[in-house]
């Protein structure tokens, strides 16, 4: 029997990776990028694969990778509507690291906390969201999405010959996924277009309005969602700024989280999660206001008495809890029936311009990640009928839900439109999943320049010896202090782990603990407010000073 070769431990991991790599181009030929291991290997890779397996010129970044054993059921595939992002090159991510350690923080003033619509999207720019192509009912299948792909790689061409990518946001670069929004846009008789209060401008793309109120003839109702994150004042100037640029808007004030005028507010509670998930969905405050709101549209051609009936005993369920927002959830409330639209959104079935078929409204909610879709849904329903996570890209796949019998809600996932916001602050906005961030630091950085996080988290200065003195901040510096009064430390060597830290402190930006808000243009000069640093708001929104619409 002949002696048999020697094999190093080097070769035998290389005959694994090997092995691993043809068991996934067997499965979908998309490589792994759930986590920086594997994602590595992706980062090596010149070419991306679009929906329909084309090529394009520009590097993608595929996130949220889920596990998966061939095709599911009817031929699901569980990546088929996962995040396109265009890939930072890794001299960049470099470059973005080297600033994070040697720029100095300054802060700014609050007329750099303005922003203007004009200036993030340019109206009359090639920055647009692509169109669903002319068709008709003599084409195939594959004609149809052949077609589709040809006219969405000529939009990305557009896009990325008149910018730069160092001008440009991350966008959705998944075809599969715009096409989820052709089909919501094709069902609805009414868009929600739902954003956050903190940024509304930057989840407002004016491209989408011009579409949906111009060739679609539809009403726009815009929902400024999270109002006890923001003063008072900031919701009714954002309201107002809205009224002034765009008068076919129907605006709503929306929360699933109202603040509870007994709890008495802490100013060093940031740690603490005041807006609870999963439990109070009946106490949402705003369902009234987008009542009032689709009767106005609708003039008496549905009848929405069932939805008043239904707000008025969620009403009166929530007046008989505990006061304490901990309610048990309603496991034997009303039948909502669900309906999961995966294949069909890609039928060419054409847009029904049959409006209030049967009796009945279709209501579509659209938006970016993060902006609180489902949980608006859950509010509008009563209870959890849609799960809801921080993650962008949770929602995979429009669902609609029955809210009354004449009432039908559809929800859209998440879309990320092209402009040209810095993407530190599409970080912050929960736009790009924050565990799968290359380089966080400069994020923090932006944070940091604009509220003060080092007093709010009472953190120490790493290399100061007397901390009464004061010490010049860098954003490695803030995540390192961070991790040291946290706890974070390294596996192998004990260091602070500052990539931890840096993630651990974006997660609090998104989720309102650490909040910054951005204002209308004007806003400081109104107020005549002085340009100092704005810190986490003292009075939330309680929802008496600015609810009628």
């Amino acid at each position: 029997m002949p002696r048999k070769k020697p094999f190093s431990v080097k070769q035998k991991k290389k005959q694994l990776q090997d092995k691993r790599e043809r068991k996934r181009g067997l499965q979908d030929g998309l490589r792994s990028s759930s986590n920086s291991r594997s994602g590595s290997r992706e980062r090596r890779e010149e070419q991306t694969d679009t929906s329909d397996g084309e090529s394009v010129t520009h590097h993608i970044r595929r996130l949220n990778q889920q596990p998966s054993q061939g095709l599911g059921p009817r031929g699901y595939d569980p990546n088929r509507y996962r995040l396109h992002f265009e890939r930072d090159s890794r001299e960049e991510v470099e470059r973005r690291k080297r600033a994070a350690r040697e720029q100095v923080l300054q802060p700014v003033s609050t007329e750099m906390l303005e922003l203007d619509i004009r200036e993030v999207y340019q109206p009359g720019s090639v920055l647009d969201f692509p169109r669903r192509p002319p068709w008709s009912y003599e084409m195939s299948k594959e004609q149809l999405m052949s077609q589709e792909e040809r006219s969405f790689q000529e939009y990305l061409g557009k896009i990325h010959g008149a910018y730069t990518s160092e001008k440009l946001s991350y966008f959705e670069h998944n075809l599969e996924t715009w096409r989820q929004l052709w089909r919501v846009l094709e069902m609805s008789d009414i868009v929600l277009l739902i954003t956050d209060i903190r940024h509304p401008v930057v989840n407002f793309p004016p491209a989408l309005y011009e579409y949906v109120t111009g060739e679609l003839g539809l009403a726009l109702v815009l929902v400024l969602n999270k109002v006890d994150l923001a003063p008072p004042a900031l919701v009714v100037a954002w309201k107002h700024y809205f009224h002034q640029h765009y008068p076919q808007l129907h605006i709503v004030l929306f929360t699933s989280f109202p603040r509870d005028s007994r709890t008495p507010q802490e100013p060093g509670g940031v740690l603490k999660k005041n807006r609870r998930r999963g439990r109070g969905w009946t106490q949402a405050l705003g369902p009234e206001q987008l009542l009032r709101a689709c009767e106005a549209i609708t003039a008496g051609k549905v009848d929405l008495s069932s939805w008043r009936e239904k707000i008025a005993r969620d009403m009166a369920g929530a007046s008989w809890g505990n006061g304490s927002g901990e309610e048990e959830e309603e496991e034997d409330g009303p039948v909502v029936l669900v309906e999961q639209q995966t294949d069909s959104a890609m039928e060419p079935t054409g847009p029904s311009r049959e409006r209030y078929k049967d009796g009945v409204v279709t209501i579509g909610c659209v938006g970016f990640p993060n902006v609180g879709k489902s949980s608006l849904i859950n509010g509008l329903v009563g209870r959890k009928v849609v799960s809801v996570s921080r993650t962008p890209g949770h929602t995979r796949y429009f669902q609609t839900y029955f809210l009354t019998p004449s009432v039908k809600l559809c929800d859209c996932p998440g879309l990320i439109f092209p402009s040209l916001l810095p993407r530190q602050l599409q970080v912050l906005a929960g736009i790009y999943p924050i565990s799968q961030i290359q380089e966080p630091y400069t994020a923090v950085g932006y944070l940091a320049s604009r509220i003060p996080v080092q007093a709010l988290l009472h953190l120490r200065h790493p290399e100061a010896e007397d901390p009464s003195a004061e010490h010049p901040w860098c954003a490695w510096d803030i995540c390192e202090a961070w991790a040291e009064k946290r706890g974070y430390k390294t596996a192998k060597a004990a260091r602070n782990d500052v990539y931890r830290a840096a993630n651990s402190l974006l997660r609090l930006a998104v989720d309102g603990r650490l909040s910054l808000c951005f204002h209308p243009p004007g806003y400081s000069e109104q107020r005549g407010e002085s340009p100092v640093f704005s810190a986490v708001p003292a009075d939330r929104y309680l929802g008496d000073s600015c609810g009628d619409d």
